[in-house]
């Protein structure tokens, strides 16, 4: 058989991979699995059980839960009959909640908890299309999912082949809200033929024999949610981590062969080895950090030469493995999207025998465009590697990334003006980003369109660029570079407080909050130190002069940081708007 509708994989596990594993989550501790045969269950009780509850083909019907299989069963429920799923972020704000509701018109929400219903409930007298809400959780006194399972199991007489053959593939699969860094959020309409697509052209990428893989990014975002298609279209049992704060103790009971990240939690990983590999002393601490140093030279493909290579094999035997047994010692691949990831953390892990690739895109993709890939020739660290099969990249003049292929979405729900703005009379994605094809395709970005910015001397400066080599310091957690119409660029800056007190510690620098240490002469003096240090990699006119230290981090919740972790700069602007007018001395 085919898979050209996302529900196709149905079947298609039946036939190939049936297994006793499909999808597994914690509960109360304990991992707790479904079997192929018991996830077609759900799934077709859930589809007979909306069609019970009056849903049609095109009606929208909305998820807001963190990763449990719940989500998959009402996900592959839902699209089976011709509805239209809505994933929703359990974080999302209420004005937010309130605009995707009414915007999509959304019949029935299923929440995960008793503190999602309330969000919804509060809002219910300004959502008139919304019939009911249904939760994971069991409570006594609100709907549960599993009304509508037992309403769906007393329906067997529904006849579920005649809405899944009415479903075509270039059908309307899912509305996917942007997180709306910029404003109002707009609905992605992505079809079945989009993310299958995207699926079947990324598999060839994964590694053979990749039986099992965790995921924690969350499922409402498109990234995640094609990653597991692409693991049910290969046979890989899904394990979800329990929490974010859980994934290490995950990692070592599943002992997956892989999963899909954002760079930002491959940088607290990095770091807390650099810190482990600090508190060693003498011959130790000389072997770490000769092994650290190697591997942050590594170049694919063996291009460092033979000597290079064996020093490499060595200290994968008496250094790596340990970073290797930390993840559990079966892993293969690691995914790295949504972000920019540090050249250098690429390297060290590769080196260590650890591959983490890196790709690019967008929702409006399907997500993928380009990723690198694990053969040789595949991979070019600082690059998000070459286009995949059947999508075409091309550099408009003024250096937009654009795209064309089966992967583009139908357009923004409800807004042809908008989409008229980004997909071309060609059929070209415009991505706003900027980047350059090199190497003999690999795609390299250098910042968002938008986000490039204007000296007052009449100089580009490209922000992303510059965060991203500053983020190198370990003394940097977060920062954010601007200067729009400035005589130079400034930065915000978020220091990674544990190491920071750390050094603070060792000059005999003790305080009772981080505002007291923000505004210690010597922190501050550290830090723009730290700062001057990579501002030698960048020209005059981009060297960041002004910094301004911040007591917290930047978070979802804080508003600054959107569901998948990107940056809200307009956010961040209002709420730490910087003088730029003096710039700090350099020490």
């Amino acid at each position: 058989m085919n898979v050209t509708r996302v529900f196709d994989l149905l079947e298609w596990n039946q036939l190939h991979y049936a297994k006793s594993n499909m999808v597994s989550a914690k509960v109360l501790g304990q991992w707790k699995s479904y079997s192929t045969h018991e996830f077609v269950g759900y799934v077709n009780a859930i589809s007979r059980g909306l069609i019970r509850l009056g849903i049609q083909p095109k009606d929208r019907v909305a998820v807001m839960s963190p990763n449990r299989p719940e989500w998959n069963f009402c996900d592959f429920g839902i699209m089976q009959i011709g509805a239209v799923q809505v994933p929703m972020y359990p974080t999302l704000a209420e004005a937010d909640i309130r605009f995707i509701l009414n915007d999509a018109e959304v019949k029935i929400v299923f929440v995960a908890t008793r503190d999602l219903y309330n969000k919804i409930e509060a809002l219910r007298a300004e959502i008139p299309h919304l019939q009911a809400v249904y939760t994971f959780d069991e409570y006594d006194d609100l709907n549960s999912w599993n009304e509508v399972i037992g309403l769906g199991k007393s329906e067997e007489n529904i006849d579920l082949f005649t809405y899944r053959s009415a479903v075509k593939e270039q059908d309307l699969l899912t509305l996917i809200y942007t997180s709306g860094t910029t404003g109002t959020p707009k609905g992605v309409m992505l079809t079945h033929a989009n993310l299958v697509s995207n699926f079947i052209d990324c598999l060839p990428l994964l590694p053979k024999g990749v039986e099992k893989a965790l995921s924690f990014l969350p499922l409402s975002h498109v990234f995640e949610r094609m990653i597991v298609y692409m693991y049910f279209y290969n046979g890989t049992a899904v394990y979800y981590a329990e929490s974010i704060d859980s994934i290490a103790n995950d990692i070592k009971e599943v002992q997956p062969n892989g999963f899909s990240t954002v760079p930002r939690l491959l940088e607290k990983v990095y770091d807390k080895i650099i810190a482990k590999g600090a508190a060693l002393t003498g011959i130790k601490r000389t072997l770490f950090f000769w092994a650290l140093n190697l591997g942050l030279k590594f170049e694919p493909d063996g291009k460092n030469g033979w000597w290079y290579e064996l020093q490499l094999s060595l200290a994968n035997k008496i250094i790596f493995n340990k970073w290797r047994e930390a993840l559990g010692n079966h892993i293969r691949f690691i995914v790295s999207g949504g972000a920019a990831l540090q050249p250098r953390l690429a390297r060290v892990f590769w080196a260590a025998r650890i591959p983490v690739i890196e790709g690019y895109g967008l929702t409006e993709t399907s997500p993928v465009i380009a990723v690198n890939g694990f053969g040789s020739g595949e991979l070019s660290i600082g690059t998000v590697g070459r286009a995949i099969p059947h999508v075409t990249i091309k550099i408009a003049p003024d250096g937009e990334i654009l795209c064309k292929g089966p992967n583009i979405m139908l357009g923004y729900y409800q807004k042809p003006e908008l989409t008229a703005e980004v997909i071309d009379g060609d059929g070209f994605f415009h991505t706003g980003d900027i980047g350059e094809l090199i190497n003999g395709g690999f795609l390299k970005i250098t910042d968002r369109k938008k986000e490039v910015f204007k000296t007052a001397g009449g100089k580009y400066v490209a922000p992303q660029l510059l965060e991203n080599k500053f983020k190198e310091s370990v003394f940097i957690e977060q920062i954010m570079v601007i200067g729009e119409n400035q005589r130079f660029p400034a930065a915000l800056v978020v220091p990674a407080f544990p190491h920071l007190k750390d050094w603070c510690a060792s000059r005999n620098l003790f305080f009772t909050s981080n505002e007291e240490m923000i505004t210690n002469s010597e922190v501050k003096e550290k830090i723009f130190a730290e700062i001057n240090r990579y501002n030698s990699s960048f020209g005059h006119w981009e060297q960041v002069k002004k910094i301004e230290l911040l007591p917290k981090e930047w978070s979802i919740d804080g508003g600054e940081l959107t569901p998948k972790l990107s940056l809200k700069r307009k956010v961040v602007l209002e709420k730490y708007a910087m003088p730029p007018e003096v710039p700090l001395a350099s020490p």
